[in-house]
């Protein structure tokens, strides 16, 4: 199969979803496939890259390290002219989402859409985004998007139920991001711990990702704080970036614990795993994932988790078994989970790990792309039967004037809807600040 992957966020990102692109990706071409990358271009873009098509982009929107693509490209035409793609997988329902659909009708190939993301969680990245008219926006659009599509791929089955009862008609199949099992078995803690001067015998907890509102890190900080204060032996690592990083600094500074806090900045590779493996328990508390591919990892380590019931959350953690799984935010719960962690027998905790490990196994690489591949081989079968025999320019350009009609339908039910109970002139306003900035939204 020749698989074109587009999406709105790559590298030098480092995430959730750019890593499900740069994974699935890869093993695809192992496996005798080809595949081209479409992306913006970024600051600090790598300069030879293999197989991958930047397109010309607004970088750094909004001082975030976050690029916007620059409308139409000729160049990218030219390009999946040349590719002559059999399927196209998107991993954004705007901006390169609409990209994607154009050119899906264009060159008349399926279109694939991997919903990653809570929108609706995302949107204090916008202008006026905490407002429930934009909230409402996002989702409708993303809904419609959806049905736009011949295949949507969910990374749980919390996300998959989600879009059902949103009404999404386009077949729906759960598809988690896989990982490298074997990889985490290779960690070392205990280097870990000494270059940053951990005590061996010390309790760390620890959490791995980007430090932002939607990962729910305030409530996470009093319920780190309050373990902390009570377990003098305790120890809290932070590793990533994002624009909540100086505010967990001066939480804990504040609170008399800045010695017992290590931020490590953003890990790769070795250091990554090696990072995991030197925490006795993973805390996570975010509502806005939809797979939580953190977890897996940590668990894939033998790290347990104690996280809050939420998507992609509740189908990794078996309370008690592999970790805590807490019902909502409550901080004095999750910090009495964390003490419960620590509490346990040297066997009790042994057996933790181990339920960890075989709940990664689950999500091994190897298994995710099997599904993925049969996803694609059938959405091919699929739209080939519905196929259009004639494949004059003309029949190419109706095709592809009726994809731009339904994206500016969809675009204009989505601002209905946003705006759909609210006064005429706080409506209007409302319009104009969806029109205005849902093209910011764009990462996961």
């Amino acid at each position: 199969m020749r698989i074109v992957m587009m999406t709105n966020t790559y590298k030098p990102i480092l995430g959730g979803l750019e890593k499900s692109v740069e994974v699935f990706s890869e093993e695809y071409r192992k496996r005798g496939h080809k595949v081209l990358i479409v992306a913006p271009e970024f600051e600090n873009t790598p300069k030879k890259e293999k197989d991958v098509f930047r397109l010309p982009a607004i970088k750094n929107i909004g001082d975030s390290e976050f690029s916007i693509e620059m409308g139409i490209s000729l160049d990218l035409h030219k390009a999946l002219k040349r590719f002559k793609p059999d399927i196209i997988h998107t991993h954004h329902p705007f901006l390169i989402g609409d990209t994607a659909l154009r050119a899906a009708a264009k060159f008349n190939v399926p279109l694939v859409f991997t919903n990653h993301t809570l929108y609706e969680q995302n949107t204090h990245y916008l202008p006026g985004g905490n407002s429930a008219a934009m909230k409402k926006f996002v989702v409708r659009l993303a809904k419609g998007y959806a049905d736009l599509c011949d295949q949507v791929i969910a990374p749980s089955e919390s996300v998959a139920n989600l879009l059902k009862k949103r009404g999404v008609k386009t077949p729906i199949e759960v598809l988690p991001t896989g990982i490298y099992i074997d990889q985490f078995k290779k960690g070392d803690g205990v280097t870990f711990r000494k270059f940053f001067d951990i005590p061996k015998d010390a309790f760390v907890v620890g959490i791995i990702g980007r430090m932002a509102q939607e990962k729910n890190v305030p409530f996470l900080l009093k319920a780190v704080t309050a373990f902390l204060k009570k377990n003098k032996n305790a120890y809290f690592v932070v590793v990533g970036g994002g624009p909540l990083l100086e505010s967990i600094k001066s939480s804990f500074e504040k609170n008399k614990l800045g010695d017992r806090l290590i931020c490590t900045g953003v890990l790769k590779g070795k250091q990554l795993i090696s990072a995991y493996d030197a925490l006795d328990v993973f805390a996570f508390s975010s509502h806005s994932e939809t797979q939580g591919l953190v977890l897996v990892e940590a668990m894939a380590s033998g790290t347990p988790v104690v996280g809050v019931d939420a998507p992609g959350v509740r189908e990794v953690i078996e309370d008690k078994k592999n970790g805590r799984l807490l019902k909502n935010d409550n901080v004095q719960k999750f910090a009495e989970a964390l003490s419960w962690i620590a509490k346990q027998s040297p066997q009790e905790r042994a057996a933790l790990n181990k339920n960890a490990r075989k709940t990664a196994q689950e999500f091994s690489v190897p298994i995710c792309v099997k599904k993925a591949l049969k996803l694609y081989s059938s959405a091919i079968k699929r739209q080939r039967k519905q196929c259009d025999l004639d494949k004059s320019a003309w029949k190419r350009n109706v095709r592809l004037l009726k994809a731009q009609a339904e994206l500016m339908v969809n675009t204009t039910k989505a601002s209905v809807a946003a705006v759909s109970g609210i006064p005429k002139t706080t409506a209007l306003k409302a319009v104009k600040m969806v029109k205005k900035g849902f093209k910011a939204l764009i990462h996961s």
